[in-house]
Order: structure tokens, then sequence, then C-alpha cells
């Protein structure tokens, strides 16, 4: 900070005073440039903000002040102050420095300062650090200094008093590549570096090989992170296995674990991605999952696995997996809730099923959108003919995207709006004839009205805020019981439809509705009341039969996690040893005998009631207990990480099964894009070396979830080296 002092021919510069003319040496200025002081000639003076050679008689009258060119004045104004004087004053802090005192001018070297070594305490608290430094062809930010220009103008840069950091560069190209997709070899692009030139020219861009290296370490360091985190898990964890193929004939995994940490939020993590020989054996996926378990450290913590693929032999597929796993794997309730099929890829399958069958009605309607579509004219006459029909539907006639039978519903349903018009249309213009018949109009209109049972239920399911497992048995119950009463419909074309959609769907159903209503037991809004009023729908007198698997299930389900020891965490070890002692307080208060009331026999008659009576176990005690309210904003998570303590055993089952990925879609995603089976790797990606693969997409998954505030560089100033 610098201040004026009472004697005009001083100022204070930096924390010294120093004499003005020893200052005016130093800097002179001109035009408020900074002139280095072996540029001016001995008879040269500052008067003002003009330069005047001594040589001259009498300072010229009459002449504008220069403009004041230094970008210090993007943050000071000039004040007058008594004397003739004046101060620069800082536009954030308000601060006032000297400036000139008469003919005498201070400089603005100590302003820079202020701005960019943080002395200001606006920015120092806003972490605004801006610096001033030379503007011209070569940075000597610890390169050595150039020979000095004869004028030194200056422009700000952020961070440029941070030290130049090339291994931390390098590191954020790293992440860059691996979160944008990039292809390794942009570090070779003649326009990538010419732009990170123009950036920083000390950057060394560095060769494919080299960023390889970058971004395992990206990946290796991210992979320690999500270690420590997994060792500090409570409950276990259940994988999503995805199938991916190659133009070669190898191909990969993809696990993906879900779980439910120690706060109850619910988090999915990419945990390898595994190049194996056949990735439809079951023998390599069991090996595959095998080394996923043993590198993370969780060979006893696997619950269960989500398939994608919707293979006729699922069956033998699912029992072949769980007999290689379960031998390595201690599997709980001997492995009946251990293949989950995805929900998601279920829906779309038997949504491609209508879409196929009605393939050729679908395929006229897309050629009428796009004559319509091909010209204004065209487009307009439609609007006519459907104004003079008057057909009330707003909506818009839209071309679908084959890959997301979504759009395809919602194309077909704009369509069966304006079927009116299409045939008006064919009428009166002979270049159009693909307006569908009657009997085609039908079949799509069958199709709609089964495409929005899943459209909706897709919907119920992405809108959920946590994709815990228990929201999923509302949506397979409803659509279950749909489609078995749309089989007997009386319209051909309907019961032929949904024959075909239900037998897809039942095959689903008796492979997943007992993990699914587990989950939904779990739920306090429901618990078994929801299953049994379900099952009565579904399975009308045969319904009690049904409803006793699953309370057995439960229940058998719960003895394993009871003869588990519990985790003694700090918590639950602080309140339930305070419980018990409470506990322990109020038994002896009520064993002990009571005096003076005559009442002994009586506190012997509870003493045996308490003996005799079986206490109920927390499952019991869980069910017998009224339903919460469903009320719309519910979280069940935040439901049972406020009830641990009252169940403590019970919350370890519902903390593992809550996490069941039912759908292999993450929350966030759009479901219709799902596919049914493998998915293909691009040739660039199945170029590159197997482990560089997997760093690529796990670190994406991993990086999505890290901070992504960069560190704040240091403020100190950059030491010039000195010229040699």
């Amino acid at each position: 900070m610098a201040e004026e002092t009472g004697n005009d021919n001083q100022v204070v510069q930096g924390n010294e005073i120093v004499p003005s003319n020893e200052e005016a040496q130093a800097d002179e200025v001109h035009g408020d440039e900074l002139v280095p002081a072996e540029e001016l000639t001995q008879g040269d003076e500052v008067q003002g903000n003009q330069l005047v050679s001594a040589e001259m008689s009498t300072p010229p009258t009459g002449t504008r002040r220069r403009r004041k060119k230094s970008l210090v004045w993007e943050h000071f104004t000039i004040e007058d102050v008594a004397g003739g004087a004046t101060r620069a004053c800082c536009k954030l802090c308000k601060q006032t420095f000297a400036y000139s005192s008469g003919s005498k001018i201070a400089g603005t070297s100590h302003l820079k300062r202020h701005i960019t070594l943080g002395s200001c305490p606006k920015i120092k608290n806003q972490e605004h650090k801006l610096a001033l430094t030379p503007a011209g062809g070569t940075d000597n930010d610890g390169e050595g200094t150039a020979e000095r220009p004869s004028k030194r103008r200056y422009r700000y840069t952020g961070y440029a008093n941070a030290a130049f950091d090339q291994d931390r560069s390098c590191s954020y190209l790293a992440k860059m590549i691996i979160l944008h997709d990039y292809p390794l070899h942009i570090v070779q692009q003649q326009a990538f570096t010419t732009f990170i030139d123009s950036l920083q020219p000390r950057f060394r861009v560095v060769d494919v090989e080299t960023m390889e290296g970058e971004v395992y370490a990206v990946y290796q360091k991210e992979m320690e992170n999500l270690m420590q985190a997994f060792n500090t898990m409570p409950g276990r964890i259940s994988l999503t296995i995805g199938l991916w193929t190659t133009s070669q004939t190898l191909g990969y995994v993809s696990l993906a674990g879900q779980f439910i940490d120690s706060e109850w939020k619910i988090h999915r993590r990419m945990l390898n991605f595994m190049m194996v020989s056949s990735p439809h054996s079951e023998n390599a996926l069991s090996e595959a999952i095998s080394t996923s378990l043993s590198d993370w450290n969780m060979k006893d913590k696997l619950f269960t696995i989500t398939l994608d693929n919707d293979c006729s032999s699922h069956d033998i597929y699912s029992a072949n997996l769980r007999d290689h796993l379960s031998n390595k794997n201690n599997l709980m309730l001997k492995g009946q809730l251990f293949v989950v099929r995805c929900y998601a890829h279920i829906l779309n399958a038997v949504a491609q099923d209508i879409i196929a069958s009605i393939h050729g009605v679908i395929y006229n309607i897309r050629e009428s959108i796009k004559f319509i579509k091909a010209s204004p004219s065209r487009e307009e006459k439609f609007a006519e003919i459907a104004l003079q029909l008057e057909i009330p539907s707003t909506k818009t006639l839209c071309l679908d995207v084959t890959t997301q039978w979504n759009t395809t519903y919602l194309m077909l349903l704009a369509a069966l709006d304006y079927k009116q018009a299409f045939s008006t249309l064919e009428t009166s213009d002979d270049n159009y004839n693909e307006a569908p018949s009657p009997e085609d109009w039908k079949k799509v209109e069958a199709a709609c009205n089964y495409l929005k049972l899943l459209y909706d239920s897709a919907h119920s399911i992405m809108a959920a805020a946590n994709p815990t497992s228990n929201i999923f048995f509302h949506e397979a119950w409803k659509l279950q019981l749909e489609l078995a009463n749309a089989t007997g419909h009386e319209d051909p074309v309907f019961s032929s439809i949904a024959k075909d959609m239900h037998e897809r769907f039942d095959k689903y159903w008796k492979d997943c509705n007992l993990v699914l209503a587990i989950a939904v037991v779990m739920d306090p809004r429901f618990k078994m009341k929801l299953v049994e009023f379900s099952y009565s729908k579904i399975y009308g007198v045969e319904a009690a039969k049904y409803v006793k698997v699953v309370d057995d299930a439960v229940h058998e389900l719960y003895k394993e996690y009871v003869a588990q020891p519990l985790p003694l965490t700090p918590a639950y070890v602080e309140q339930g040893e305070g419980n018990n002692a409470a506990a322990n307080e109020d038994s002896n208060q009520a064993a002990a005998p009571s005096t003076g009331d005559g009442l002994v026999d009586f506190d012997m008659y509870l003493s045996e009631i308490a003996t005799s009576q079986p206490t109920k176990s927390e499952l019991e005690q869980y069910l017998d207990e009224s339903l919460t309210p469903r009320i719309q904003e519910f979280d069940i998570l935040n439901w049972w990480k406020l009830n641990t303590l009252k169940f403590p055993t019970l919350s370890k089952m519902a903390r593992d099964i809550l996490a069941i990925p039912m759908s292999m879609v993450s929350s966030g995603s759009s479901i219709f894009s799902a596919g049914t089976g493998s998915r293909m790797l691009d040739d660039y990606r199945s170029s590159l070396r197997p482990e560089i693969v997997e760093a690529l997409v796990c670190a994406k998954d991993w990086l999505q979830y890290t901070p992504a505030t960069p560190e704040t560089p240091s403020t100190a100033l950059v030491k010039m080296d000195a010229a040699p």
C-alpha cells in the first residue's frame, strides 16, 4: 500500500518511503505508460502526463492531456486533493494512493502491486487474482528475461502470477479427453497444438503414448478414491452386467456396482470394462465377475446381478451363471434373487415386438409424412384439409427416430388423429398414394393402445428421483394385469397383439416377481398389503399360494441377516448401548419387589408373562405396524435412515434390497433408447489396448462425481531468472 507523506518529494512505494525523484528514475511515466529509465535523456522530465524534452524552452500549452493507456486505470480513478495534488482511488476497496504532487508523478507501479499481489481486500475475498505481465512475443515466465523493450505495455491476464505446472496441465488435458470422448491422437492434430501454443507457449504437448499414461494415471487415482469409499460401504453390492461386441471376434463386459452408503444415499459406479473372448458365455461372464469382485475386495459382498440380455435360454443361462458364482460367493436366499432381468429392456423388447407387427403400416405413415413435409405448399394443403374436416387435434406430424420407440409411438399417435386427412389427400392429389387403409388404421389404434401402457410405465420409472428397487413392483404388476386381461379382447386385432405382448412379459414376471415383491415389502407405505392386493387381482383364487411364497422368502431372508453379526458403528454402539442400559434399568425396576403396596404377587405375574411370551422380531414388528401415509414427497431411504436404530437388522436387509438395480438404465437417462442385447464398441476404441479402453470408460464415469473445481494456483509471483 502506498500513501502520500507530508513531504511532497517523498512517496510510499511498497513498504518503503523513497524520494519521488528516485521513483521517477526507476520508472518514468510517458503518457501513463511505463518507460524504462535508461530510455530517457538526462534533460527529459515529466510534466503532468506528458514527457517533455529539456530543450523545449516552454512547455506546450492548450494541448489535451493524453489518454491514460495503462490498464491500471480500469481499477483506479484520479481524485483531486488540497494543494493541487491528486490521488489514485481503488474502485473496489476505495483506498487511495499518492499519484501526483504538483509537477511530480508517483507512477503506477505501486498501483499495480495493489492489484496483482492481492493487497486489495476485495480482490482477495473474491479470489479474483489479476496480474500485469509484459505483452509481446516472448513469455518470460520462468524462462529467463528477454531484452527489455523501449516501451512496456501491460495487459491483465488472470492467474498469471501462478507458477506454470506442466504435469498438472497434462492431467487436466487427460481428464478433458476422458470426459468428452476425444481421441487420444488429438494431441498430434495441428489445430489443437496451435491452439494450445496460443494459450501457453511453455506447455509441451505430449505424444499419444505419453497421453495414454496420463489417462491411466487419472484412472488409477480415481480408482483409489472409489476403493476407499467401498471400504466403508456398510452393506452388499449389486452388479449390472452389459455385453459389448467389436468388429473383431473379441468382446467386452461392463460391470457397474450399485449400493447404498452409510448416509443412505444410493450410488451406481462403473467397476470394470473387461475384454473377454466370448462375452455371451456363462463361463467367461462368471470369470469376469469373480475377477472384478477380487480386484475390488468385495468377494463376500455380492448380492445380485442384473443382466441386459433377452435370450430365449435365459433360464439355462441364469442357472449356469448362478452355479458358477455360488461356489465362490455366499449367495443370499440360496441364489433365488441372484439373477435379475432389466425392466427397461423388457419394456423395449415388448415395444419393438409391437412395432414389428405393424411395420408395413408404419412404413406407409413415414412415407406419407415425408411427402407432406417435402414442400411448404403440401403442408399448407394438408393443413387446409384438416381444417375443412374440422379435425380438433393439435398434434404435429413428425418423423420418428427408429432407434427410440417412444418417438415412433408419438408419430403414430399424431398420424391417427389425421387419418381422415390422409385419405382425403390421396383422393385430391394424384402424386400421393401412401394413405393407410381402414384396416391399417385399426392396427395402428391397437398398437398405440398398448404402446401407451409401456410409455407411461417408462415415464414413471424415469420420473423417480431415487431409482430404488421398490418402485418397479407397481409398474410391473399393473402391466401384467392389463396384458392378461387384454388377451381376451373381443377384437382379434387387439387380442392378437396383446397375446404376443403378454407371452413375452409373462416370462419376465415369472422370473422376477419374487424379487420385485420383496422390494416393495421393504416400502413402509405398502409392506405385504400391496402384494396381497395385486396378487388377488392377477391370480384370483390362487393368490394365497403366491402370497405365501413371498412371505416365506421375506422371513427366510431375514433369518439369514439375523445370523450375521451387526456392524457396531459408533453411532449404533453409543445409542444402542444407551437403549440397552435403559432397557436393563427398566427390567430391574420391574423385577424389583415393590414395598408397601401389597402387590408382590402382581410383580411375580408380570415377570412370568415377560419370560413366557416370545418377543416379536424386528420383521414382525415392522409388518404389524400400520402403513406409513402415502405422500408425494416420501423418501424411502430417509425413512430407513431414521428407523435404523429401531430396526438394526431389518435395516441391513432393506439397504441391500433397495439397492438392487432393477433396470440397467441409470437415473436421468432415457429408457427408450436402451438396447435389448449387445452393444457395439466403435472401431477407434476397439483399436486401443484393453487396459486403455477400460481406463477411458471407467474414469469417465468416476470423474462425473468428482468436484470440478480446479486447484487454485499459487498467488506468489514467479521468480524471473536473470538472462545469461
